[in-house]
C-alpha cells in the first residue's frame, strides 16, 4: 500500500508528464464501509490506479466513474451506498455508506502543480500537516496545505472555535463547505540503534504514516541510503541526546542500540522526558537488570513502569520481521489511545 506522501509523488510524476488524472478521495464513511475517511486513491486515463478506497466492486465501479470525469474534465461528490442487499450486489461483505470525492487534475493546472510541489518540499520537515479541500463548489475546487505554524488564510476556521482535526472530517464555515485531513500527525518515532530490527521497522511504521528518525552513534547504521523512508537519520553522541533532539508529548522512542550500555544511557535520558511511549529491545532478563539498576539510581517505580520492556506486543516474535510487527501494534495502539 502506498503512502500519502507516495500517492503525491506519483501525482506530481504523471502530472508533470501532462497526464490528466482523477484524485478518488473518501470524505466520509459510516456503518462497515470497507475504508475510512482519508482513503485515497489516484486513478489515470488509461485505467491505472495507485493507491486503494477499499478493493473489490466498489473500487472496480469507483474507477468507472473516474474515468467517465477524466473524459469530461469535471469534478464530484458521489455516495456509494452498501445496503445488505446492495453490499450482495458489489460483492461486498459489509454494509455502510462512503462519500467519495472525485477531483479531476488538468495537466494545465500550473497552481495545483506548484502546490504540491510545495507540499512535498514541506513534507519531511513539517510536525503536522493538514490538506484542505473547499468543496463548496463540486466542480470548481480549491486545495491548500497547512503546516503546524497556522496559515493566515484559516484564521476564519480556527477563529470560529473550530480546531483543526486529528481525523479527516467536513466542516460547513460561513456558508463553504470543507474537507479537511491531517496527512503528517503530531509525533516522531525515535529509534535508537540502526541494526536488523530498526531496518525491517522504519518501512512498516512508515507505510502506517509515523515519521522516523533514526539515531546511531556509527555513520553506517545512521544513514540514509540503508532508511531511505525515515525523515532524518542522526549520528550523534548517545550520552548527549538533548544536543541533537527536542522530544515532545505526541512523540515515541524505540531502543535497540547494539549493547545493554547503550541502551541504559539512552533510556535514562527518554525517562527524563514527556515522550508517550518508550519500548526497550531485549530478553526480559535484560530488562530486569535495567530496572534493577534504574531503581538503584534513583528512579522510581512508578518512573520504570513507564518504560514498555520488553517492546512490542506480546506475540511470540522471534525474527527482526517479526519483532517489527509486534513493535509496529504496539505503536498503533499507543497511537489511538493519545487521541481518546
Amino acid at each position: 500500500m502506498k503512502t500519502m506522501k507516495e500517492l503525491f509523488e506519483i501525482l506530481l510524476e504523471h502530472v508533470e508528464s501532462e497526464n490528466d488524472c482523477m484524485i478518488v478521495t473518501v470524505t466520509k464513511s459510516s456503518g462497515s464501509a470497507p475504508r475510512g475517511a482519508g482513503s485515497r486513491m489516484i486513478v489515470l486515463a488509461d485505467g491505472t490506479s495507485h493507491g486503494t478506497i477499499g478493493g473489490g466492486s466498489i473500487e472496480y465501479e469507483a474507477t468507472k466513474q473516474a474515468l467517465l470525469g477524466i473524459q469530461e474534465q469535471t469534478s464530484f461528490l458521489k455516495d456509494f451506498v452498501l445496503r445488505p442487499n446492495d453490499a450482495a450486489d458489489l460483492g461486498m461483505i459489509c454494509g455502510g455508506q462512503i462519500t467519495a470525492y472525485f477531483q479531476y487534475v488538468s495537466h494545465e493546472n500550473t497552481v495545483f502543480l506548484d502546490q504540491c510541489r510545495s507540499l512535498l518540499a514541506n513534507w519531511d520537515q513539517a510536525k503536522q500537516l493538514w490538506l484542505l479541500l473547499d468543496l463548496t463548489e463540486e466542480s470548481n475546487w480549491t486545495f491548500q496545505y497547512m503546516t503546524d505554524t497556522i496559515d493566515a488564510s484559516l484564521r476564519n476556521l480556527t477563529d470560529s472555535g473550530y480546531a483543526l482535526p486529528e481525523e479527516p472530517s467536513e466542516y460547513s464555515i460561513a456558508g463553504r463547505h470543507y474537507y479537511i485531513e491531517p496527512l503528517i500527525k503530531a509525533g516522531t518515532v525515535y529509534i535508537f540503534g540502526g541494526g536488523h530490527v530498526a531496518q525491517e521497522l522504519v518501512p512498516v511504521l512508515t507505510h502506517l504514516d509515523f515519521r522516523c528518525v533514526v539515531f546511531d552513534d556509527r555513520k553506517e547504521f545512521a544513514n540514509p541510503e540503508l532508511f531511505p523512508s525515515a525523515c532524518r537519520c542522526i549520528t550523534g553522541n548517545f550520552e548527549q541526546l538533548s544536543d541533537l533532539i527536542d522530544f515532545h508529548p505526541e512523540d515515541y522512542v524505540c531502543i535497540m542500540t547494539r549493547g545493554h550500555l547503550c541502551d541504559y544511557i539512552v533510556q535514562k535520558q527518554v525517562m527524563q522526558t514527556p515522550v508517550s511511549y518508550i519500548g526497550i529491545m531485549g530478553s526480559r532478563r535484560k530488562c530486569e537488570t535495567l530496572r534493577e539498576k534504574l531503581l538503584a539510581d534513583g528512579f522510581t517505580k512508578e518512573e520504570i513502569n513507564r518504560c514498555k520492556s520488553p517492546i512490542g506486543l506480546s506475540i511470540g516474535a522471534e525474527t527482526p520481521a517479526e519483532i517489527a510487527v509486534s513493535i509496529a501494534g504496539e505503536l498503533i495502539a499507543t497511537r489511538a489511545n493519545n487521541r481518546l
